[in-house]
């Protein structure tokens, strides 16, 4: 499997039955296709739909079930659509139980960039604000670097989305959780080994005695 699919997978074991979960644009979308089984689960995003799905077939697209990003996505039984102001009264009110965010920038105090690169035009910044002060947890589901330099990293050089420290990272290469005391890897890409993973992060991380392999099905070893 390719890198973002292999993030995805991960980021879906972090679902909890019967919970309501915002997904990003971009990668965090693909989380819809790998719901583990038996879960209940409510997908929102903030362009005003609950109880979408995975993107649906070639051909099956329906230009009036979209993203927040503008992708094709599907519709599940029981899917409702409203105004923005009922999707932010939603995510302000401190009722997503969990949101999954794509990053360009996690530093070491566990902060996100996720909105905006100086210089560069910006059409609007979403609602990843929003999502990150109100969302119970925030799963960052991102490549581990990007042309080269770590998106890892001591401080932010990026303005941040949020000061609220995240609750996990999840790259290409691990699982890292952002604590009080800094980055703690809890988890390895298949086959990447513990000295790989340091030597491609540019913030300093905390290595426990053993750093299992990351699941990509079954039950995950997630944190609270």
């Amino acid at each position: 499997m390719d890198a973002r699919e292999m993030i995805a997978r991960r980021a879906a074991l972090e679902l909890r039955d019967r919970t309501l979960v915002n997904l990003g644009i971009g990668l965090p979308t693909l989380v819809a296709r790998f719901v583990p089984h038996g879960l209940r689960v409510a997908f929102q995003s903030e362009n005003g739909i609950l109880g979408f799905g995975a993107r649906p077939p070639e051909g099956m697209e329906d230009p009036n079930l979209t993203d927040a990003g503008g992708g094709f996505i599907s519709a599940e039984p029981g899917a409702a659509s409203f105004d923005s102001a009922m999707s932010f009264a939603l995510i302000r009110g401190g009722h997503l139980d969990m949101t999954v965010l794509g990053g360009l920038q996690v530093d070491a105090a566990g902060r996100l960039a996720n909105w905006m690169v100086p210089g560069q035009l910006v059409p609007g910044m979403g609602g990843a604000m929003d999502l990150v002060t109100g969302a119970r947890r925030v799963i960052v589901a991102m490549q581990h670097a990007a042309r080269g330099e770590s998106k890892i990293v001591p401080r932010l050089s990026l303005p941040p989305t949020s000061e609220r420290r995240v609750s996990l990272v999840i790259t290409d290469l691990a699982v890292i959780q952002p604590t009080p005391e800094g980055l703690l890897l809890r988890e390895r890409a298949p086959g990447i080994p513990v000295m790989a993973i340091i030597a491609a992060t540019a913030a300093p991380l905390i290595i426990p005695g053993e750093v299992p392999e990351m699941p990509l099905d079954g039950p995950a070893r997630a944190a609270a």
